[in-house]
């Protein structure tokens, strides 16, 4: 076994806790844990040992993205396997300031998160459902379908914000449109959508026009910080899967621009992917998947909530409905393969993969956590004492 090899060997015994087998460059085998194998990894060119020091999942991300491993067997069993020691995973922070390092201007913000949102909405319709919703579901049966679970959620959220008709509602980064949609038809309120990203206000805008709710509904491109100088005014505010490209500099700046259009009384619901600490996030995924992004710990939000007395009323956890979205997502992704390479390259495509399996593994090992909170702006205001009108209104 050559040098390079015996380094994998010596880096490799530290995921002992499960069982997997690998396979070199060489030929060479070599089994990790003292069970059956439940995947093998091939390596077809060598990881250097300093990377994968510098960064465990800079390093494996790249040579999967690159091909120079494989897996075989279940991507998404091996990921889950290795996420439950991911402790176990290295992160030279200072080495890695650079990129992990969050930029927290508006212009380089707009182009972090169009890096992302403008892949193209034909690429995004080929695996979210229908109601092009990119967050996490809500799973209220273990039958329901994809598209079922994004409406459950949607209308999850619009009950948490007790909507009466007439009200206006505010969503800050709302995607496709569809949470606004749904509450415009099922509530009759006036809404206002804004995104960073010109291919979801294309199609948000279309949406509006295709659904005969131009008196209802309006889309801007618009980023958070002009909220705090526009005249708008909103008896609800929602954000679903946004403030994890805030910047943990900005979140104080985020609640300001939230408190400046939030009625007195109105009521806030924040959606979001959550951590136990305030770490400075994944170096894989912030170079090639959300550039700039920064995953919130549910502590820090909670205690900066306090400095506008915004009273929490409600904190949900749906982790493990986010594991069965990502899932979802991948088979989706997975049926479409052919559609897709007529999009992207084998390279963006392996990188999707790594990521949406990634994600799942994370997920299911609570390595990250999905939270709704609700906030009152005020005390004693417009909620019932009770949480049983979620499940008995709108069935």
């Amino acid at each position: 076994m050559n040098i390079q090899a015996k380094l994998m060997e010596k880096f490799l015994k530290r995921f002992d806790g499960t069982s997997f087998d690998v396979q070199f460059e060489t030929g060479e085998e070599l089994h990790i844990g003292q069970m059956p194998a439940k995947f093998k990894v091939i390596i077809h060119e060598p990881i250097a040992y300093k990377k994968l020091i510098k960064s465990t999942s800079l390093a494996l991300g790249e040579a999967y993205m690159n091909g120079a491993i494989e897996v075989e067997g279940d991507l998404i069993q091996a990921l889950d396997e290795l996420f439950k020691f991911q402790n176990q995973f290295s992160t030279d922070y200072s080495a890695l300031k650079k990129l992990l390092h969050t930029s927290t201007s508006a212009k380089n913000q707009k182009k972090e998160v169009c890096s992302h949102y403008n892949l193209g909405n034909d690429f995004y319709k080929l695996w979210l459902d229908k109601s092009m919703s990119y967050s996490c579901a809500y799973f209220k049966n273990e039958t329901d379908t994809l598209e079922e679970a994004q409406y459950n959620k949607v209308h999850h959220i619009l009950r948490k914000l007790n909507l009466r008709q007439g009200m206006s509602l505010l969503d800050i980064g709302c995607g496709w449109g569809y949470l606004l949609i749904e509450a415009a038809k099922t509530y009759g309120i006036k809404g206002v959508g804004i995104t960073l990203s010109e291919q979801q206000y294309k199609g948000f805008k279309e949406r509006i026009k295709a659904e005969g709710l131009e008196d209802y509904l309006q889309v801007e491109l618009m980023d958070y910080r002009e909220l705090r100088v526009s005249d708008l005014k909103f008896d609800r505010v929602v954000s679903v899967g946004m403030l994890e490209h805030v910047g943990r500099e900005n979140y104080d700046l985020f609640f300001k621009s939230v408190d400046a259009v939030l009625k007195p009384e109105g009521l806030f619901l924040l959606h979001y992917i959550s951590a136990y600490g305030e770490y400075p996030g994944d170096a894989w995924i912030k170079k090639y998947i959300f550039p700039g992004g920064v995953i919130p710990s549910l502590r820090e939000i909670i205690y900066l909530s306090a400095d506008y007395k915004y009273y929490v009323q409600d904190v949900e956890s749906l982790r493990r409905h986010y594991v069965k979205t990502l899932l979802s997502w991948y088979e989706r992704f997975e049926a479409h393969l052919p559609e897709v390479r007529k999009l992207f390259d084998e390279r963006f495509i392996r990188m999707w993969q790594m990521y949406l399996c990634s994600c799942a593994a994370s997920f299911n090992n609570g390595v990250i956590d999905l939270h709704q909170i609700l906030f009152t702006k005020g005390v004693n205001n417009q909620l019932p004492m009770t949480r049983e009108y979620l499940y008995t209104r709108y069935k």
